[in-house]
């Protein structure tokens, strides 16, 4: 298993970061993008299951580490056993908040793995704190919803539905609402857009589409929808809502 720590060659706060990020896209792509295959994987009829989100971005639901201590912190063990005895949504929330606590157990365990000192250490997790939670990301928290301009009142709800640089605020930061966005209410008016697959914030010159049920946005490129694919959709379903379609077993 990649821990990705290597040989402890020595590492700035800045690479840290990457690597947090990395394991967090991971982590955040089985939870959204990938969350059928994800769900199979957590069988309960199998031993302890843990996820790991590796500097690859890429995810891997496995047994913990059999060394001991183990090159990195593990996650949460046994994620699977609650699978079938909860809803799955709240399965998901519970995944993701022991994900949270994982990442930044990863990356202080370097923190002190590398010597970093106070200074060092508040501003590894000032640069962590930036980012929302793989929590939020899932349930859609620390974002704003796009308003829609009053002039548009001819255009399609999917065509509503579809943003790119030129009619998604460029810069929605918290006290600096859009004249269209008065009629939001207050939780609406405040924090980011952000990606609800990837987490990421919204940046000029990208085409994003938004889910027409949960009304999370997404990057294009996160969901497969190319401008001119979406100009087709009728009424667009994430990856995540159109998985609840699924039949769970009695």
């Amino acid at each position: 298993m990649d821990g990705g720590a290597g040989q402890y060659t020595q590492r700035t706060v800045e690479e840290v970061f990457r690597d947090y990020k990395a394991r967090r896209a991971a982590v955040i792509k089985a939870l959204t993008t990938d969350v059928d295959e994800f769900f199979q994987l957590c069988d309960p009829e199998k031993e302890n299951l843990c996820l790991y989100g590796h500097p690859n971005e890429q995810w891997e639901v496995s047994l913990p580490s059999e060394e001991v201590p183990p090159e990195i912190p593990d996650p949460a063990l046994g994620i699977n056993f609650a699978r079938d005895g909860m809803q799955e949504k709240d399965w998901l929330a519970l995944v993701a908040v022991h994900s949270d606590a994982w990442l930044l157990s990863v990356a202080f365990y370097f923190g002190a793995r590398f010597g970093f000192d106070k200074t060092c250490r508040k501003r590894l997790f000032s640069m962590i704190n930036e980012l929302p939670t793989v929590y939020e990301v899932l349930n859609g928290k620390n974002k704003i919803r796009t308003a829609v301009n009053n002039n548009s009142n001819n255009k399609s709800k999917s065509n509503l539905k579809v943003k790119s640089s030129e009619t998604l605020p460029k810069n929605p930061k918290v006290g600096q609402p859009q004249e269209e966005d008065e009629g939001l209410d207050e939780e609406n008016e405040h924090g980011e857009t952000l990606c609800g697959s990837c987490g990421e914030n919204y940046a000029a010159d990208e085409f994003w589409i938004c889910c027409d049920i949960c009304e999370k946005w997404f990057h294009g490129k996160c969901v497969k929808i190319t401008p001119a694919r979406a100009e087709h959709i009728k009424q667009y379903k994430c990856p995540t809502c159109s998985s609840n379609k699924r039949v769970r077993p009695s």
